[in-house]
């Protein structure tokens, strides 16, 4: 099989598609698919970049590894955020997470090496594996590991060797933490095996009465990758980070150099501008939470079956089998009958994805409150 035959296509943007064909028709459509948050970037994010570009000097190449100032300032991030010492050095600024997660597989895996992935989990995990070269290992999780790997899963499927494992933490569907402890255990099978720990931390920030453990804080060897995009509602921006041991430093520079150049120029100076925009991150968090709580209420009622409530992020991952065994169908029809889209679970993986669905509340209350409407409308027909 040729390697583009095994990427699939990432279905909530289909959905995405088709929901924006239905709105240009004169539809209305409640977006609940997207992982997007509904807020503008900080307006300091946006006063920076403004005064580069008048000043002139926005249009040229930075680093590779992006500029000292804001790998710096993320080294210091990490004192305040987590009591974490970080050498600037080890930070390396790239063309968002998903870029810092590309240039990450480029230059771990070889051909043929196995990363342990979490099923459900972020769907495009695998893919970036394959395009290194590696073979992605989806390990079915559920409620009672809150969706994470354990170091009993590192065991089992490690036996036949293991170059990376990777948690997200919160998680993508599903919202969850994983704790500290559970997080150390997984560290230390890792060691144990050889195998570098990866932990996607893009969600950090954005927690609901518990916090997140970063994964250098048991152990410091381990692969961070975080980015802007979620807690500072910067997507469009497209700055993301490594944090790297380092071995993997200039490994990981050089495909950066090759591939990205460098990070966009203007996006880095407004990331930097935004890193002390503590009051918008808070602002954003609150609304959130509300959201969630909504949601959490609301979606029992209807019939829908929360296996894990979520700690973070903004999703709720649930049980839809009491309407469906055919969540991809499920979804296409409330999109076209109920104007309101969501998004199937086969979008992050196979296990027991035709049950499931992931809802987002990276939309306004009043939205949600419409869209939890129109869905009670549908299911009693």
């Amino acid at each position: 099989m040729r390697r583009i035959d095994r990427i699939e296509p990432f279905r909530v943007m289909q959905l995405l598609e088709r929901a924006r064909e239905l709105e240009a028709q004169g539809r209305s459509i409640v977006h609940m698919e997207i992982g997007e948050p509904d807020f503008s970037s900080p307006p300091a994010a946006a006063d920076a970049a403004r005064a580069l570009l008048d000043s002139g000097d926005g249009s040229f190449y930075t680093p590779s590894t992006g500029i000292p100032e804001l790998r710096s300032a993320i080294a210091r991030w990490y004192g305040s955020e987590y009591g974490l010492t970080i050498s600037p050095e080890r930070v390396l600024v790239t063309p968002g997470a998903s870029g810092g997660f590309l240039a990450l597989y480029l230059a771990l895996v070889e051909s043929g090496e196995r990363v342990l992935l979490p099923d459900p989990g972020y769907p495009c995990q695998r893919h970036f594996v394959r395009l290194a070269g590696g073979d992605p290992v989806s390990v079915p999780v559920g409620p009672g590991s809150r969706y994470h790997l354990t170091a009993e899963h590192v065991a089992v499927h490690g036996k036949n060797g293991v170059r990376a494992v990777v948690v997200t933490s919160p998680g993508n569907p599903t919202g969850t933490v994983c704790p500290a402890d559970h997080l150390r255990r997984l560290a230390t099978a890792c060691r144990d095996k050889g195998a570098v720990l990866i932990s996607d931390e893009i969600y950090h920030g954005l927690t609901y009465g518990v916090d997140a453990p970063c994964a250098l804080s048991v152990d410091p060897e381990a692969v961070v990758v975080n980015g802007f995009s979620k807690r500072w509602a910067m997507t469009g921006w497209r700055v993301g980070w490594l944090i790297l041991p380092e071995p993997l430093i200039d490994p990981v520079t050089r495909v950066l150099q090759n591939i990205f150049i460098a990070p966009t120029t203007l996006s880095q100076h407004a990331a930097l501008a935004a890193l002390g925009a503590d009051t918008v991150v808070a602002q954003m968090r609150a609304a959130y939470a509300e959201r969630r709580a909504f949601l959490l209420t609301e979606l029992p009622k209807l019939g829908f079956r929360i296996p894990a409530t979520p700690d973070g992020a903004f999703y709720i991952y649930a049980d839809a089998g009491r309407f469906t065994d055919d969540a991809q169908r499920f979804c296409q029809t409330l999109l076209e009958a109920a104007g309101v889209a969501i998004t199937p679970g086969a979008d992050f993986g196979t296990h027991q994805a035709d049950r499931h669905v992931r809802f987002s509340y990276a939309t306004s209350l009043e939205q949600l409150r419409e869209g939890v409407a129109r869905l009670g409308r549908y299911l009693a027909e």
